[in-house]
Protein backbone atom coordinates (compact mmCIF):
# COMPACT_ATOMS: atom_id res chain seq x y z
CA UNK A 1 0.00 0.00 0.00
CA UNK A 2 1.10 3.64 -0.80
CA UNK A 3 2.22 5.52 2.07
CA UNK A 4 0.57 9.14 2.24
CA UNK A 5 2.23 11.86 0.65
CA UNK A 6 5.44 9.67 -0.81
CA UNK A 7 5.06 9.32 -4.61
CA UNK A 8 3.42 6.01 -5.97
CA UNK A 9 5.86 3.20 -7.40
CA UNK A 10 4.99 0.42 -9.74
CA UNK A 11 4.58 -1.87 -6.76
CA UNK A 12 1.53 0.30 -5.40
CA UNK A 13 -0.51 0.69 -8.62
CA UNK A 14 0.04 -3.57 -9.85
CA UNK A 15 -1.53 -3.57 -5.83
CA UNK A 16 -4.11 -1.00 -6.33
CA UNK A 17 -4.91 -3.16 -10.25
CA UNK A 18 -4.42 -5.76 -8.59
CA UNK A 19 -1.69 -7.38 -11.27
CA UNK A 20 1.73 -8.15 -11.47
CA UNK A 21 4.36 -5.19 -11.19
CA UNK A 22 6.15 -6.19 -15.19
CA UNK A 23 2.21 -5.88 -16.19
CA UNK A 24 2.05 -2.64 -14.97
CA UNK A 25 5.84 -1.86 -16.76
CA UNK A 26 4.39 -2.96 -19.99
CA UNK A 27 1.75 -1.16 -19.70
CA UNK A 28 3.89 2.08 -19.05
CA UNK A 29 5.91 1.69 -21.31
CA UNK A 30 3.65 0.51 -24.29
CA UNK A 31 4.94 -2.77 -24.57
CA UNK A 32 2.50 -4.97 -26.21
CA UNK A 33 1.24 -8.44 -24.32
CA UNK A 34 -1.37 -6.98 -22.10
CA UNK A 35 -5.12 -7.92 -22.47
CA UNK A 36 -7.31 -4.48 -23.16
CA UNK A 37 -9.21 -5.01 -20.19
CA UNK A 38 -6.23 -5.39 -17.98
CA UNK A 39 -4.47 -2.25 -19.90
CA UNK A 40 -7.37 -0.29 -18.57
CA UNK A 41 -7.17 -1.07 -15.32
CA UNK A 42 -3.14 -0.40 -15.23
CA UNK A 43 -4.25 3.15 -16.56
CA UNK A 44 -7.07 3.65 -13.90
CA UNK A 45 -5.14 3.06 -11.15
CA UNK A 46 -2.27 5.09 -12.55
CA UNK A 47 -4.87 7.96 -12.49
CA UNK A 48 -5.73 7.44 -9.25
CA UNK A 49 -2.67 6.81 -7.44
CA UNK A 50 -1.11 9.94 -9.44
CA UNK A 51 1.62 7.74 -10.86
CA UNK A 52 4.69 9.13 -12.73
CA UNK A 53 7.25 6.91 -14.51
CA UNK A 54 10.79 7.23 -13.04
CA UNK A 55 12.95 8.34 -15.42
CA UNK A 56 16.08 7.85 -13.54
CA UNK A 57 15.59 4.36 -13.60
CA UNK A 58 15.11 5.13 -17.36
CA UNK A 59 18.22 6.58 -17.86
CA UNK A 60 20.22 3.99 -16.33
CA UNK A 61 18.51 1.19 -17.57
CA UNK A 62 18.60 2.38 -21.02
CA UNK A 63 21.24 5.05 -20.96
CA UNK A 64 19.16 7.49 -22.74
CA UNK A 65 17.49 10.45 -21.06
CA UNK A 66 14.20 11.07 -23.32
CA UNK A 67 15.61 14.60 -24.22
CA UNK A 68 16.37 15.82 -27.19
CA UNK A 69 18.06 19.42 -27.72
CA UNK A 70 17.40 21.68 -30.04
CA UNK A 71 19.79 24.59 -31.48
CA UNK A 72 18.53 27.86 -33.36
CA UNK A 73 19.38 31.18 -34.40
CA UNK A 74 16.72 32.94 -32.35
CA UNK A 75 13.19 30.76 -31.21
CA UNK A 76 11.66 34.27 -30.93
CA UNK A 77 11.77 34.55 -34.97
CA UNK A 78 8.45 32.85 -36.56
CA UNK A 79 10.08 30.67 -38.44
CA UNK A 80 11.90 29.21 -35.41
CA UNK A 81 8.73 29.29 -33.32
CA UNK A 82 6.64 27.21 -35.73
CA UNK A 83 10.44 24.60 -36.14
CA UNK A 84 10.68 24.37 -32.55
CA UNK A 85 7.10 23.57 -31.84
CA UNK A 86 7.02 21.02 -34.53
CA UNK A 87 9.71 18.81 -32.75
CA UNK A 88 8.60 19.44 -30.03
CA UNK A 89 5.28 17.69 -31.32
CA UNK A 90 7.33 14.87 -32.49
CA UNK A 91 9.16 14.53 -29.19
CA UNK A 92 6.05 14.06 -27.24
CA UNK A 93 5.02 11.13 -29.15
CA UNK A 94 7.97 9.45 -28.07
CA UNK A 95 7.67 10.50 -24.68
CA UNK A 96 10.97 13.35 -24.59
CA UNK A 97 11.54 16.48 -23.76
CA UNK A 98 12.71 19.60 -25.76
CA UNK A 99 15.67 21.35 -24.25
CA UNK A 100 16.51 24.85 -27.25
CA UNK A 101 19.10 27.25 -27.43
CA UNK A 102 19.64 29.86 -29.60
CA UNK A 103 22.50 30.63 -31.21
CA UNK A 104 22.30 33.86 -32.28
CA UNK A 105 24.05 33.38 -35.36
CA UNK A 106 27.24 32.71 -33.49
CA UNK A 107 29.65 29.80 -34.39
CA UNK A 108 31.28 29.55 -30.69
CA UNK A 109 27.73 30.03 -29.31
CA UNK A 110 26.48 27.14 -31.25
CA UNK A 111 29.72 25.22 -30.48
CA UNK A 112 29.07 25.88 -26.89
CA UNK A 113 25.47 24.63 -26.67
CA UNK A 114 25.90 22.03 -28.64
CA UNK A 115 28.74 20.94 -26.15
CA UNK A 116 26.75 21.43 -23.14
CA UNK A 117 23.86 19.50 -24.33
CA UNK A 118 25.60 16.45 -24.82
CA UNK A 119 27.21 16.51 -21.70
CA UNK A 120 23.80 16.73 -20.27
CA UNK A 121 23.60 13.21 -22.48
CA UNK A 122 20.58 14.35 -24.34
CA UNK A 123 19.80 11.41 -27.00
CA UNK A 124 20.22 13.62 -29.93
CA UNK A 125 20.46 17.05 -31.42
CA UNK A 126 19.00 18.93 -34.16
CA UNK A 127 21.23 21.64 -35.12
CA UNK A 128 20.22 24.64 -37.63
CA UNK A 129 24.17 25.75 -38.25
CA UNK A 130 25.61 28.87 -38.00
CA UNK A 131 29.04 27.32 -37.68
CA UNK A 132 31.22 26.53 -40.62
CA UNK A 133 33.31 23.80 -39.11
CA UNK A 134 31.51 21.19 -37.72
CA UNK A 135 34.26 18.54 -36.60
CA UNK A 136 33.83 19.24 -32.90
CA UNK A 137 30.82 17.16 -33.44
CA UNK A 138 32.59 13.91 -34.56
CA UNK A 139 33.55 13.12 -31.15
CA UNK A 140 29.57 13.14 -29.70
CA UNK A 141 28.40 11.30 -32.62
CA UNK A 142 31.21 8.53 -32.46
CA UNK A 143 30.27 8.33 -28.66
CA UNK A 144 26.59 7.53 -29.66
CA UNK A 145 24.55 11.17 -30.05
CA UNK A 146 23.15 11.58 -33.24
CA UNK A 147 23.05 14.89 -34.89
CA UNK A 148 20.70 15.74 -37.49
CA UNK A 149 21.09 18.92 -39.25
CA UNK A 150 18.24 20.90 -40.67
CA UNK A 151 17.45 24.60 -42.61
CA UNK A 152 20.99 24.33 -43.52
CA UNK A 153 23.70 21.55 -44.05
CA UNK A 154 26.79 20.69 -41.81
CA UNK A 155 30.10 21.98 -42.83
CA UNK A 156 32.95 19.56 -43.02
CA UNK A 157 31.10 16.63 -41.59
CA UNK A 158 28.38 14.45 -43.34
CA UNK A 159 25.12 14.12 -41.26
CA UNK A 160 21.60 13.66 -41.88
CA UNK A 161 19.87 17.09 -43.08
CA UNK A 162 17.04 18.61 -44.22
CA UNK A 163 16.48 21.47 -46.13
CA UNK A 164 13.98 23.39 -48.44
CA UNK A 165 14.78 24.31 -51.47
CA UNK A 166 15.83 27.64 -51.83
CA UNK A 167 16.94 27.93 -54.93
CA UNK A 168 13.50 26.90 -56.59
CA UNK A 169 11.65 28.63 -54.47
CA UNK A 170 13.56 31.88 -55.28
CA UNK A 171 13.08 31.09 -58.56
CA UNK A 172 9.45 30.61 -58.70
CA UNK A 173 9.11 34.00 -57.02
CA UNK A 174 11.36 36.07 -59.31
CA UNK A 175 9.62 34.52 -62.07
CA UNK A 176 6.49 35.30 -61.09
CA UNK A 177 7.53 38.98 -61.13
CA UNK A 178 9.08 38.70 -64.57
CA UNK A 179 5.51 36.96 -65.65
CA UNK A 180 3.90 40.09 -64.39
CA UNK A 181 6.00 42.21 -66.65
CA UNK A 182 8.87 43.20 -64.66
CA UNK A 183 12.55 43.30 -65.91
CA UNK A 184 14.31 45.42 -63.83
CA UNK A 185 14.08 43.23 -60.50
CA UNK A 186 16.02 44.06 -57.29
CA UNK A 187 17.38 41.91 -54.38
CA UNK A 188 17.88 42.37 -50.64
CA UNK A 189 18.64 39.55 -48.66
CA UNK A 190 20.52 38.28 -45.39
CA UNK A 191 24.61 38.03 -44.94
CA UNK A 192 25.68 35.99 -48.53
CA UNK A 193 27.70 33.76 -46.52
CA UNK A 194 24.23 31.97 -44.57
CA UNK A 195 23.64 29.57 -46.83
CA UNK A 196 20.06 30.11 -47.37
CA UNK A 197 20.51 33.37 -48.48
CA UNK A 198 23.21 32.81 -51.09
CA UNK A 199 20.73 30.06 -52.33
CA UNK A 200 18.19 32.66 -52.72
CA UNK A 201 20.21 34.64 -54.64
CA UNK A 202 21.69 32.05 -56.52
CA UNK A 203 18.07 31.48 -57.37
CA UNK A 204 17.25 34.86 -58.50
CA UNK A 205 19.31 35.27 -60.61
CA UNK A 206 18.89 31.89 -62.46
CA UNK A 207 15.48 33.57 -63.24
CA UNK A 208 16.91 36.27 -64.56
CA UNK A 209 18.80 34.07 -66.96
CA UNK A 210 16.28 31.61 -67.67
CA UNK A 211 13.84 34.77 -68.69
CA UNK A 212 16.76 36.12 -71.10
CA UNK A 213 16.97 39.07 -69.02
CA UNK A 214 20.59 40.33 -68.42
CA UNK A 215 22.46 39.97 -64.98
CA UNK A 216 21.06 42.99 -62.58
CA UNK A 217 22.45 46.31 -62.68
CA UNK A 218 25.19 47.42 -59.94
CA UNK A 219 23.18 48.51 -56.64
CA UNK A 220 20.12 46.37 -57.98
CA UNK A 221 22.05 43.64 -55.54
CA UNK A 222 21.70 44.09 -51.26
CA UNK A 223 23.15 41.34 -49.44
CA UNK A 224 23.82 41.96 -45.55
CA UNK A 225 22.41 41.38 -42.23
CA UNK A 226 19.05 43.32 -42.17
CA UNK A 227 18.13 46.83 -40.77
CA UNK A 228 16.43 49.35 -41.56
CA UNK A 229 19.06 51.96 -41.90
CA UNK A 230 20.64 49.10 -44.23
CA UNK A 231 17.60 48.41 -46.06
CA UNK A 232 17.06 52.28 -46.88
CA UNK A 233 20.26 52.86 -48.21
CA UNK A 234 19.81 49.96 -50.48
CA UNK A 235 15.83 50.57 -51.59
CA UNK A 236 17.19 54.69 -51.92
CA UNK A 237 20.34 53.10 -54.45
CA UNK A 238 17.59 50.31 -56.42
CA UNK A 239 15.36 53.29 -57.08
CA UNK A 240 17.58 55.80 -58.45
CA UNK A 241 19.92 56.61 -61.43
CA UNK A 242 18.45 55.45 -64.99
CA UNK A 243 17.14 52.31 -64.75
CA UNK A 244 15.44 52.26 -61.71
CA UNK A 245 14.11 48.85 -60.22
CA UNK A 246 10.07 48.44 -60.66
CA UNK A 247 10.14 45.34 -58.03
CA UNK A 248 11.90 43.58 -55.02
CA UNK A 249 12.43 40.03 -54.26
CA UNK A 250 12.84 39.90 -50.60
CA UNK A 251 14.95 37.01 -49.26
CA UNK A 252 13.28 36.57 -46.13
CA UNK A 253 10.46 37.87 -44.22
CA UNK A 254 12.60 39.99 -41.60
CA UNK A 255 13.81 41.87 -44.67
CA UNK A 256 10.33 41.84 -46.10
CA UNK A 257 9.22 43.60 -42.93
CA UNK A 258 11.33 46.29 -43.04
CA UNK A 259 11.11 46.68 -46.61
CA UNK A 260 7.25 47.27 -46.30
CA UNK A 261 8.05 49.72 -43.55
CA UNK A 262 10.16 51.88 -45.88
CA UNK A 263 8.14 51.21 -48.98
CA UNK A 264 5.03 52.85 -46.59
CA UNK A 265 7.12 55.59 -45.10
CA UNK A 266 8.24 57.12 -48.62
CA UNK A 267 4.77 56.36 -50.60
CA UNK A 268 7.01 53.97 -52.91
CA UNK A 269 5.36 52.39 -55.76
CA UNK A 270 6.81 48.98 -55.85
CA UNK A 271 6.20 45.39 -56.32
CA UNK A 272 7.34 43.25 -53.82
CA UNK A 273 7.39 39.08 -53.14
CA UNK A 274 9.00 37.45 -50.13
CA UNK A 275 10.60 34.55 -49.07
CA UNK A 276 8.93 33.18 -46.27
CA UNK A 277 5.68 34.53 -45.40
CA UNK A 278 4.31 37.47 -42.73
CA UNK A 279 2.11 37.46 -40.42
CA UNK A 280 -1.18 38.91 -41.86
CA UNK A 281 0.33 39.57 -44.89
CA UNK A 282 -2.71 38.80 -46.96
CA UNK A 283 -4.20 41.82 -45.06
CA UNK A 284 -1.82 44.40 -46.49
CA UNK A 285 -3.07 46.81 -49.34
CA UNK A 286 -2.17 45.10 -51.60
CA UNK A 287 -1.46 42.24 -49.76
CA UNK A 288 2.03 40.28 -50.45
CA UNK A 289 2.68 37.68 -52.92
CA UNK A 290 5.32 35.18 -50.79
CA UNK A 291 7.09 31.77 -50.98
CA UNK A 292 6.42 29.88 -48.56
CA UNK A 293 8.45 26.88 -47.13
CA UNK A 294 6.84 23.88 -44.77
CA UNK A 295 8.15 24.87 -41.84
CA UNK A 296 6.38 22.57 -39.69
CA UNK A 297 7.09 19.80 -41.94
CA UNK A 298 10.82 20.95 -42.25
CA UNK A 299 10.97 20.45 -38.26
CA UNK A 300 8.06 17.28 -38.05
CA UNK A 301 11.27 15.23 -40.85
CA UNK A 302 14.00 16.64 -38.81
CA UNK A 303 12.69 15.17 -35.76
CA UNK A 304 11.58 12.02 -37.38
CA UNK A 305 15.41 11.62 -38.46
CA UNK A 306 16.72 12.03 -35.24
CA UNK A 307 14.18 9.81 -33.40
CA UNK A 308 14.34 7.27 -36.37
CA UNK A 309 18.95 7.44 -35.40
CA UNK A 310 17.92 7.02 -31.85
CA UNK A 311 16.14 4.12 -32.12
CA UNK A 312 18.92 2.35 -33.71
CA UNK A 313 19.01 3.14 -37.39
CA UNK A 314 22.67 2.55 -38.74
CA UNK A 315 22.04 3.62 -42.62
CA UNK A 316 24.10 6.40 -44.11
CA UNK A 317 23.48 9.99 -43.58
CA UNK A 318 20.03 11.23 -45.64
CA UNK A 319 19.56 14.31 -47.09
CA UNK A 320 16.41 15.51 -47.66
CA UNK A 321 15.07 18.52 -49.78
CA UNK A 322 11.50 20.10 -48.91
CA UNK A 323 9.43 22.29 -52.15
CA UNK A 324 8.87 25.54 -51.54
CA UNK A 325 5.86 27.16 -53.26
CA UNK A 326 4.22 30.29 -54.48
CA UNK A 327 1.30 31.76 -52.81
CA UNK A 328 -0.12 34.18 -55.06
CA UNK A 329 -2.23 37.11 -53.58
Amino acid sequence: MAIPGARPTMRDVAHHARVATKTVSRVVNDEPGVRPQMAERVRQSIAALGYRRNDSARVLRRGQTASIGLIMEDIGDPFYAAFSRAVEDVAARHDALLITGSSDEDPERERMLALAFCARRVDGLIVIPASRDHTYLRPEIAAGCPVVFADRPPHLIEADTVLTDNAGGARLGVSHLIACGHQRIGFVGDDARIYTAAQRHRGYLDALAAAGLPPPAAGSVAMAHPSQEGISRALRRMLTGPAPVTAVFCGNNRVAALVLREVRERALSIALVSFDDLELADLLAPPLTVVAQNTTELGRVAADMLFRRIGGHQGPPERVELPASLVVR
